[in-house]
């Protein structure tokens, strides 16, 4: 109605200027004539403008439920033409100098009166339109929770139309979505090379893999054990002609020099090794020869076969190490940056955990909820860092280009997260907060209550801030391959390991 209001306006102003300079001495017309058409065009165009968009209205929000936007900007209009479950009522917006403009005929409003609009309207369903931070879709999350409204949907676009509508996720709650993240340093360095990723099948493996496809390496060779985890990865690859699939372990070390003598690839992303810790508790020797003794045997055949890069993805666990697992990381750490590496590059990436791999705490959380429960958590106190899978590993290569040789690099992992927190989130996420209980289990052989990603201070900054390299740790090699061979042949495992890492201290709580 404003929009006819102020187009009559202006066609009447520029009639009745042209009337009286030109026509009116020719075509005397009453004023009245022209102020009664004036109010009769808005009357009529408006009534059958207003009366289309009632009754498109009426058929189209029968039977929906009212829904708010949160986010203004100019491709919710396409959103507008989608055949949606719901009916928006209101668009929110945090911007200032959006408050009180228009998209369409919605009067955008401030976020401040997120819970007034959902009780004028009776708002069941909140649609989250831009990419925001996590921490600030956490806090809407929360709002949105307590004031009712549990059906919270996030909405993706390409380009200017709607790709997707999702489910909010706990991952789009705890994602530490890095701000420096650099593809074009991660594509120069991936681009038209040949690359060995080791551990190919698994969580972090397989994610590497898919990265190296995107920023169109030459060649892509992926070495697993598992064979079904092996398949799965290279038929979700099979489209490219440059992967060859190996089936074959890291501890077998004739063949594996036999294949980097082959293909003598520019880059290897060593991923492969045994994380679970509670399970590698009751099996310490087996972590002991796939873990270290695997780490070694990609390394020493790097540097036989003059491979330019070596990256060795290693675990926050490393850090004062209480359980076998993480000593055996914090080995293959002293290794890496400890050996001679002639013209080899090697370095190491540690991070924490990542939302959604195999065997992590989300996947076993939502399969709990879904069989009704009780989720189970370790300690009340139990915190963990965590970070999506793919960004993870965009970082593991953007460091692993900036290496130059014997660096522990560190990625920022933003602040750790309560795991008894994520239990209840999880919970509201799926709107079962009256069903569910959770139930404390006791920490298993092995666990810490708190992680770490430093022993010490962090010896200096890269360029990036989601990146820092910790103080190298110096270990004769020539003993160290001696330690590693004790370790090999059996002779008292956890001894030894204290004896290598001195800050290992295990945890043998039932």
């Amino acid at each position: 109605m404003k929009k006819i209001l102020y187009s009559h306006i202006v066609a009447y102003t520029v009639f009745i200027s042209a009337y009286m300079f030109f026509l009116q001495p020719f075509l005397p017309m009453p004023r009245s004539a022209v102020l009664i058409d004036f109010f009769l065009s808005i009357i009529f165009i408006g009534f059958f403008r207003i009366s289309k968009r009632l009754h498109i209205q009426n058929i189209s929000g029968k039977g929906k439920k009212p829904a708010l936007l949160i986010g203004a900007h100019s491709r919710i209009l396409s959103f507008f033409n989608e055949d949606l479950p719901f009916n928006v009522e209101a668009i929110l917006e945090t911007d200032k100098n959006l408050i009180s403009s228009y998209i369409g005929n919605f009067k955008i409003l401030p976020l401040d009166e997120l819970e007034e609009i959902i009780s004028k309207h009776g708002i069941q369903t909140a649609v989250i339109t831009k990419d925001y931070p996590s921490k600030f879709l956490d806090e809407i999350f929360e709002r949105l929770n307590n004031s009712g409204v549990t059906e919270i949907k996030i909405l993706k676009f390409l380009e200017d139309r709607v790709d997707e509508i999702k489910d909010i996720s706990i991952e789009d709650l705890l994602a530490r979505k890095p701000k420096d993240l650099d593809i074009e340093t991660i594509s120069k360095f991936i681009k038209n090379k040949t690359i060995i990723v080791t551990g190919a099948g698994g969580s972090i493996g397989s994610e590497i893999c898919r990265q190296c496809i995107r920023f169109k390496a030459k060649n892509l060779i992926l070495i697993d054990n598992s064979e079904f985890n092996l398949y799965k990865i290279t038929e979700e690859l099979q489209n490219n002609k440059n992967i060859k699939p190996v089936l074959k372990s890291v501890t077998e070390r004739d063949d594996l020099f036999s294949i980097i003598g082959e293909k003598v690839p520019d880059i290897i992303i060593h991923a492969a090794a045994y994380k679970h810790v509670h399970l590698v508790e009751k099996n310490g020797y087996s972590a002991v020869v796939n873990n270290i003794l695997g780490t070694k045997n990609v390394i020493d055949a790097a540097i036989a076969n003059k491979v330019k890069k070596v990256v060795i993805i290693s675990s926050d666990k490393a850090v004062r190490p209480s359980s076998i697992m993480g000593a055996t990381k914090r080995v293959c750490e002293l290794y890496a940056q400890n050996v001679y590496s002639d013209k080899t590059e090697i370095s190491v990436v540690r991070f924490g955990n990542v939302l959604g791999s195999s065997g992590s705490v989300v996947p076993k959380f939502i399969e709990q909820i879904n069989k009704g429960g009780p989720v189970t958590v370790t300690h009340p106190e139990v915190t963990r860092f965590f970070m999506l899978i793919p960004e993870a590993c965009q970082l593991v290569l953007q460091a692993a280009a900036i290496a130059k040789g014997g660096e522990v690099f560190i990625l920022d992992m933003g602040e750790p997260v309560k795991i008894l927190n994520l239990a209840k989130k999880l919970i509201k996420l799926y709107g079962k907060e009256d069903e569910i209980k959770i139930v404390f289990t006791g920490l298993k052989p092995g666990e810490k209550l708190y992680e770490e990603l430093l022993l010490q201070d962090k010896e200096e900054n890269t360029t990036y801030e989601s990146i820092y390299i910790a103080k190298p740790t110096f270990y004769n090699i020539e003993k160290l391959e001696k330690d590693i061979e004790e370790l090999i042949s059996k002779k008292e495992i956890v001894k030894k390991l204290k004896e290598i890492v001195p800050e290992f201290q295990q945890n043998n709580c039932q």
